[in-house]
Parts: structure tokens; C-alpha cells; sequence
């Protein structure tokens, strides 16, 4: 018998900017003792959407492609978070990327996001993706791993929208 986490997720939103702050070290949240339990399942929400007043504007013109030449504090990236207001059986999080909604999904992270285990406590987690096209939309999803090893897709699917458009394109976002 698999145990539910008791809440929802309560957020989850893509930061999206420029030049892409300094990579945070981990999760928010304090790792969970070697004997602790980790993650398993919840019920997921929707994503959160910034609230937008005026039409968005296309993004900045700028250099496309791999980003492996440049410095990794001052690379483009698309940053997922989510949080949890409990958790049971949580042992880690892995991220999901895919290049199209319906697309193939590819893990992204190298080590798993370790879960807080089991806490009636709030934790915050992130994961700075910084391997993008600062020119594409990419799409990414977060899946929980319990202490038993189920695999549970944990959030909904969320869109990433491109960052840039290629250098000399004159505003047209059609072809990114």
C-alpha cells in the first residue's frame, strides 16, 4: 500500500529572465537524515503563470544555441519550483525536459533532489536548468521517487517559453 502525501503542491512556476542568477546550491529545504524516509506521492496543482497586465513582448534578440562556451553563472537557464506543505516517504525528485508538449521526455539532472522525507513541514525545492537554447521552448515536468523506488510524475507539465530570439529575426517569434 503506497502512502499519499497528505497536500498539494502548492507551487510551482518557471523563472524566467536574462542572464540567470548564480546557481543555488540545492533545494531549499535541509536534505533528510540517512535514516529518514523520503518522497512519494501528491496531488499535484496547476502551474502558476505570472500574472501578466500588457501583451508580452517578444524576447531580446541574442545568440542561439549551446551554451557550454560560456561561464555558468552567466548563462541563460529556465529554473523550475515547487514545494510541498507535507511529505511522506519522500525520498527525491528527478527534473523532465522535452522540446514539444507531446514530445519525449528526457531526465535532466544528475543527481536526484533529495526529499524531505516525512514532515508535516513546507519545503521548497529548485532546479536551474542551464544546458537550454536560450532560443527554444522547452517543456519539463518533476517526478517523485518514494523510499520504496515508485516513480510518480509529480506536477503537471509546464512550458518554458524561449528567452531569446535569433539575432537579426526583427521581432518574429514564429520561427523559434
Amino acid at each position: 500500500m503506497r502512502l499519499v502525501v497528505v497536500s498539494a503542491l502548492t507551487a510551482l512556476a518557471l523563472a524566467a529572465c536574462g542572464p540567470s542568477q548564480q546557481p543555488s546550491p540545492s533545494p531549499s529545504a535541509a536534505p533528510p537524515a540517512a535514516a529518514a524516509p523520503p518522497a512519494s506521492n501528491a496531488s499535484p496543482a496547476t502551474a502558476d503563470a505570472p500574472a501578466a497586465a500588457a501583451p508580452k513582448a517578444p524576447p531580446p534578440e541574442g545568440d542561439c544555441g549551446d551554451q557550454g562556451n560560456v561561464p555558468a553563472d552567466q548563462r541563460i537557464a529556465n529554473t523550475a519550483r515547487w514545494s510541498t506543505a507535507s511529505e511522506q516517504n519522500s525520498f527525491a525528485f528527478d527534473i523532465f525536459r522535452s522540446d514539444t508538449e507531446k514530445g519525449e521526455f528526457t531526465k535532466i539532472n544528475k543527481d536526484p533532489i533529495l526529499g524531505a522525507g516525512t514532515t508535516d513541514e513546507t519545503h521548497k525545492y529548485e532546479y536551474r536548468d542551464d544546458t537550454i537554447d536560450p532560443c527554444k521552448d522547452y517543456y519539463y515536468y518533476v517526478e517523485s521517487i518514494s523510499t520504496q523506488g515508485a516513480h510518480e510524475k509529480f506536477t503537471p507539465t509546464f512550458h518554458a517559453s524561449a528567452k531569446r530570439r535569433p539575432r537579426g529575426s526583427a521581432g518574429d517569434t514564429a520561427g523559434h
